[in-house]
Protein backbone atom coordinates (compact mmCIF):
# COMPACT_ATOMS: atom_id res chain seq x y z
CA UNK A 1 0.00 0.00 0.00
CA UNK A 2 1.31 3.44 -0.91
CA UNK A 3 2.43 5.52 2.08
CA UNK A 4 0.64 8.82 2.70
CA UNK A 5 1.46 11.60 5.11
CA UNK A 6 -0.22 11.65 8.53
CA UNK A 7 -1.84 14.97 7.63
CA UNK A 8 -3.57 13.46 4.57
CA UNK A 9 -4.84 10.56 6.66
CA UNK A 10 -6.05 12.96 9.37
CA UNK A 11 -7.95 15.00 6.76
CA UNK A 12 -9.52 11.85 5.36
CA UNK A 13 -10.63 10.62 8.78
CA UNK A 14 -12.07 14.03 9.63
CA UNK A 15 -14.09 14.08 6.40
CA UNK A 16 -15.38 10.55 6.92
CA UNK A 17 -16.48 11.38 10.47
CA UNK A 18 -18.53 14.20 8.94
CA UNK A 19 -20.34 11.63 6.81
CA UNK A 20 -18.50 12.19 3.52
CA UNK A 21 -18.56 8.92 1.48
CA UNK A 22 -15.31 7.05 0.87
CA UNK A 23 -15.40 7.72 -2.86
CA UNK A 24 -15.75 11.48 -2.37
CA UNK A 25 -12.90 11.51 0.16
CA UNK A 26 -10.67 9.56 -2.21
CA UNK A 27 -11.37 11.94 -5.09
CA UNK A 28 -10.89 15.07 -2.99
CA UNK A 29 -7.56 13.97 -1.53
CA UNK A 30 -6.36 11.98 -4.57
CA UNK A 31 -6.01 8.80 -2.51
CA UNK A 32 -6.97 5.27 -3.66
CA UNK A 33 -10.44 4.18 -2.55
CA UNK A 34 -9.06 1.03 -0.93
CA UNK A 35 -6.74 3.12 1.23
CA UNK A 36 -9.61 5.35 2.35
CA UNK A 37 -11.68 2.27 3.20
CA UNK A 38 -8.83 0.86 5.29
CA UNK A 39 -8.42 4.18 7.14
CA UNK A 40 -12.14 4.21 7.90
CA UNK A 41 -11.99 0.64 9.21
CA UNK A 42 -8.96 1.43 11.38
CA UNK A 43 -10.64 4.56 12.75
CA UNK A 44 -13.76 2.58 13.68
CA UNK A 45 -11.66 -0.08 15.37
CA UNK A 46 -9.75 2.55 17.38
CA UNK A 47 -13.01 4.07 18.60
CA UNK A 48 -14.68 0.72 19.26
CA UNK A 49 -17.42 1.52 16.76
CA UNK A 50 -19.27 -1.41 15.17
CA UNK A 51 -19.77 -1.19 11.43
CA UNK A 52 -23.33 -0.93 10.17
CA UNK A 53 -23.88 -1.09 6.44
CA UNK A 54 -25.82 1.95 5.21
CA UNK A 55 -29.34 1.21 4.00
CA UNK A 56 -32.18 2.95 2.24
CA UNK A 57 -34.70 0.26 3.26
CA UNK A 58 -38.13 1.94 3.29
CA UNK A 59 -39.29 -0.16 6.25
CA UNK A 60 -36.26 0.71 8.39
CA UNK A 61 -35.86 4.37 7.42
CA UNK A 62 -39.48 5.40 6.72
CA UNK A 63 -38.22 6.54 3.30
CA UNK A 64 -40.83 6.89 0.58
CA UNK A 65 -40.42 4.44 -2.29
CA UNK A 66 -41.77 3.58 -5.72
CA UNK A 67 -44.95 1.63 -4.97
CA UNK A 68 -45.68 0.85 -8.62
CA UNK A 69 -42.28 -0.82 -8.97
CA UNK A 70 -42.82 -2.61 -5.66
CA UNK A 71 -46.18 -4.09 -6.75
CA UNK A 72 -44.48 -5.54 -9.83
CA UNK A 73 -41.48 -6.79 -7.85
CA UNK A 74 -43.79 -8.38 -5.26
CA UNK A 75 -45.41 -10.38 -8.07
CA UNK A 76 -42.01 -11.46 -9.36
CA UNK A 77 -40.89 -12.51 -5.88
CA UNK A 78 -44.03 -14.48 -5.03
CA UNK A 79 -43.92 -16.22 -8.38
CA UNK A 80 -40.35 -17.25 -9.04
CA UNK A 81 -38.15 -15.25 -6.67
CA UNK A 82 -36.39 -16.09 -3.45
CA UNK A 83 -34.28 -14.46 -0.76
CA UNK A 84 -31.02 -15.78 0.63
CA UNK A 85 -30.50 -14.49 4.16
CA UNK A 86 -27.47 -15.97 5.88
CA UNK A 87 -24.78 -14.54 8.14
CA UNK A 88 -22.57 -13.35 5.28
CA UNK A 89 -24.87 -13.74 2.29
CA UNK A 90 -27.99 -11.66 1.70
CA UNK A 91 -29.71 -11.09 -1.62
CA UNK A 92 -32.99 -11.16 -3.52
CA UNK A 93 -32.97 -13.31 -6.67
CA UNK A 94 -35.40 -13.43 -9.56
CA UNK A 95 -34.82 -15.99 -12.32
CA UNK A 96 -35.60 -14.96 -15.90
CA UNK A 97 -35.48 -16.74 -19.24
CA UNK A 98 -32.19 -15.69 -20.85
CA UNK A 99 -34.03 -14.90 -24.11
CA UNK A 100 -36.49 -12.52 -22.40
CA UNK A 101 -34.23 -9.49 -22.20
CA UNK A 102 -37.15 -7.15 -21.55
CA UNK A 103 -38.11 -9.13 -18.45
CA UNK A 104 -34.50 -9.14 -17.22
CA UNK A 105 -34.30 -5.37 -17.60
CA UNK A 106 -37.70 -4.87 -15.92
CA UNK A 107 -36.71 -7.00 -12.91
CA UNK A 108 -33.45 -5.12 -12.46
CA UNK A 109 -35.19 -1.76 -12.88
CA UNK A 110 -37.82 -2.63 -10.26
CA UNK A 111 -35.16 -3.64 -7.72
CA UNK A 112 -33.28 -0.37 -8.25
CA UNK A 113 -36.45 1.72 -7.96
CA UNK A 114 -37.53 0.11 -4.70
CA UNK A 115 -34.06 0.26 -3.08
CA UNK A 116 -31.49 2.23 -5.11
CA UNK A 117 -28.57 1.81 -2.69
CA UNK A 118 -27.87 -1.98 -2.86
CA UNK A 119 -25.82 -3.26 -5.78
CA UNK A 120 -27.75 -5.15 -8.47
CA UNK A 121 -26.15 -7.70 -10.78
CA UNK A 122 -26.85 -10.55 -13.16
CA UNK A 123 -25.60 -14.12 -12.97
CA UNK A 124 -25.82 -16.35 -16.03
CA UNK A 125 -26.98 -19.92 -15.65
CA UNK A 126 -27.97 -22.53 -18.21
CA UNK A 127 -30.87 -21.00 -20.14
CA UNK A 128 -31.60 -18.30 -17.58
CA UNK A 129 -30.37 -15.11 -15.97
CA UNK A 130 -30.49 -14.64 -12.21
CA UNK A 131 -31.09 -10.98 -11.35
CA UNK A 132 -29.76 -10.32 -7.85
CA UNK A 133 -29.88 -7.39 -5.44
CA UNK A 134 -27.56 -7.59 -2.45
CA UNK A 135 -28.87 -6.48 0.94
CA UNK A 136 -30.31 -8.19 4.02
CA UNK A 137 -33.14 -5.65 4.01
CA UNK A 138 -35.12 -7.44 1.30
CA UNK A 139 -36.52 -9.55 4.15
CA UNK A 140 -38.03 -6.32 5.50
CA UNK A 141 -39.73 -5.62 2.18
CA UNK A 142 -40.84 -9.23 1.69
CA UNK A 143 -41.88 -10.59 5.12
CA UNK A 144 -43.18 -13.71 3.33
CA UNK A 145 -39.57 -14.93 3.38
CA UNK A 146 -39.02 -17.99 5.53
CA UNK A 147 -37.48 -21.45 5.63
CA UNK A 148 -38.52 -23.93 2.99
CA UNK A 149 -40.46 -23.51 -0.23
CA UNK A 150 -43.26 -20.97 -0.50
CA UNK A 151 -45.89 -23.61 -1.27
CA UNK A 152 -44.97 -25.45 1.95
CA UNK A 153 -45.76 -22.55 4.27
CA UNK A 154 -48.57 -19.97 4.60
CA UNK A 155 -48.24 -16.90 2.38
CA UNK A 156 -50.22 -13.80 3.31
CA UNK A 157 -49.71 -10.13 2.56
CA UNK A 158 -49.15 -7.61 5.33
CA UNK A 159 -51.74 -4.78 5.44
CA UNK A 160 -49.24 -2.28 3.97
CA UNK A 161 -48.52 -4.70 1.10
CA UNK A 162 -52.22 -5.25 0.43
CA UNK A 163 -52.72 -1.48 0.24
CA UNK A 164 -50.08 -1.30 -2.49
CA UNK A 165 -51.63 -4.22 -4.41
CA UNK A 166 -55.08 -2.61 -4.13
CA UNK A 167 -53.67 0.65 -5.49
CA UNK A 168 -51.66 -1.00 -8.29
CA UNK A 169 -53.35 -4.34 -9.06
CA UNK A 170 -52.21 -4.57 -12.67
CA UNK A 171 -48.55 -4.22 -11.75
CA UNK A 172 -48.95 -7.05 -9.24
CA UNK A 173 -50.69 -9.23 -11.83
CA UNK A 174 -48.02 -8.39 -14.40
CA UNK A 175 -45.26 -9.43 -11.99
CA UNK A 176 -46.97 -12.76 -11.27
CA UNK A 177 -47.52 -13.48 -14.98
CA UNK A 178 -43.95 -12.48 -15.85
CA UNK A 179 -42.60 -14.86 -13.22
CA UNK A 180 -44.87 -17.90 -13.23
CA UNK A 181 -47.23 -17.26 -16.12
CA UNK A 182 -47.39 -17.02 -19.89
CA UNK A 183 -49.49 -15.89 -22.83
CA UNK A 184 -50.03 -18.59 -25.45
CA UNK A 185 -52.08 -18.97 -28.62
CA UNK A 186 -54.31 -22.01 -28.90
CA UNK A 187 -55.88 -23.07 -32.17
CA UNK A 188 -58.64 -25.29 -33.48
CA UNK A 189 -60.11 -26.10 -36.87
CA UNK A 190 -63.71 -26.23 -38.02
CA UNK A 191 -65.58 -27.15 -41.16
CA UNK A 192 -67.19 -24.05 -42.66
CA UNK A 193 -69.19 -24.55 -45.86
CA UNK A 194 -67.28 -27.76 -46.48
CA UNK A 195 -63.90 -26.10 -46.01
CA UNK A 196 -61.71 -26.64 -42.94
CA UNK A 197 -60.59 -23.36 -41.39
CA UNK A 198 -58.11 -22.71 -38.64
CA UNK A 199 -59.05 -20.47 -35.73
CA UNK A 200 -56.58 -19.11 -33.21
CA UNK A 201 -57.33 -17.67 -29.80
CA UNK A 202 -54.93 -16.39 -27.13
CA UNK A 203 -55.11 -17.20 -23.45
CA UNK A 204 -53.11 -16.58 -20.29
CA UNK A 205 -51.89 -19.18 -17.82
CA UNK A 206 -50.55 -18.80 -14.30
CA UNK A 207 -49.08 -21.88 -12.63
CA UNK A 208 -48.02 -22.01 -9.00
CA UNK A 209 -48.05 -24.78 -6.39
CA UNK A 210 -48.94 -22.43 -3.53
CA UNK A 211 -52.67 -22.28 -2.85
CA UNK A 212 -52.13 -18.93 -1.14
CA UNK A 213 -50.22 -17.38 -4.05
CA UNK A 214 -52.83 -18.57 -6.55
CA UNK A 215 -55.56 -17.05 -4.39
CA UNK A 216 -53.70 -13.72 -4.24
CA UNK A 217 -53.59 -13.86 -8.04
CA UNK A 218 -57.25 -14.76 -8.55
CA UNK A 219 -58.49 -12.30 -5.90
CA UNK A 220 -56.66 -9.54 -7.75
CA UNK A 221 -58.06 -10.71 -11.08
CA UNK A 222 -61.56 -10.48 -9.57
CA UNK A 223 -60.78 -6.94 -8.44
CA UNK A 224 -59.99 -5.77 -11.97
CA UNK A 225 -62.84 -7.68 -13.65
CA UNK A 226 -60.90 -10.53 -15.27
CA UNK A 227 -62.74 -13.86 -15.50
CA UNK A 228 -60.67 -16.97 -14.81
CA UNK A 229 -60.96 -20.72 -14.37
CA UNK A 230 -58.90 -23.38 -12.61
CA UNK A 231 -57.40 -26.15 -14.71
CA UNK A 232 -56.19 -29.22 -12.81
CA UNK A 233 -52.90 -30.81 -13.73
CA UNK A 234 -53.65 -34.38 -12.82
CA UNK A 235 -55.50 -33.98 -9.53
CA UNK A 236 -53.70 -30.75 -8.51
CA UNK A 237 -55.30 -27.37 -9.34
CA UNK A 238 -52.02 -25.61 -10.08
CA UNK A 239 -53.13 -23.77 -13.25
CA UNK A 240 -55.20 -20.62 -13.54
CA UNK A 241 -56.50 -19.91 -17.04
CA UNK A 242 -57.81 -16.66 -18.53
CA UNK A 243 -59.46 -17.46 -21.85
CA UNK A 244 -62.60 -15.37 -22.33
CA UNK A 245 -62.14 -12.81 -25.10
CA UNK A 246 -62.93 -9.71 -23.03
CA UNK A 247 -60.68 -10.83 -20.18
CA UNK A 248 -57.81 -11.65 -22.53
CA UNK A 249 -58.19 -8.18 -24.05
CA UNK A 250 -57.89 -6.66 -20.57
CA UNK A 251 -54.79 -8.72 -19.88
CA UNK A 252 -53.29 -7.72 -23.22
CA UNK A 253 -53.88 -4.06 -22.44
CA UNK A 254 -52.21 -4.20 -19.01
CA UNK A 255 -49.87 -7.21 -19.03
CA UNK A 256 -48.98 -8.58 -22.44
CA UNK A 257 -46.57 -11.41 -23.22
CA UNK A 258 -43.11 -11.71 -21.72
CA UNK A 259 -40.33 -10.56 -24.03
Amino acid sequence: MEQHSPSIRAQAVALMRQGVPNRAVAERLNVPGGTVGWWRSEDRRARGEAYEQPTDCPRCTARDFDRVAYAYLLGLYLGDGHIISKRKQHHLSVYCNAKQTGLIAAAEDAMRKVMPLPSVGQHSKTGCIEVKSYTKHWTCMFPQHGPGKKHERPIALEPWQQEIVDAHPWEFIRGLIHSDGCRITNWTSRLVAGERKRYEYPRYFFTNKSDDVRKLFTDTLDRVGVEWTTLARGSDPFNISVARKASVALMDAHVGPKY
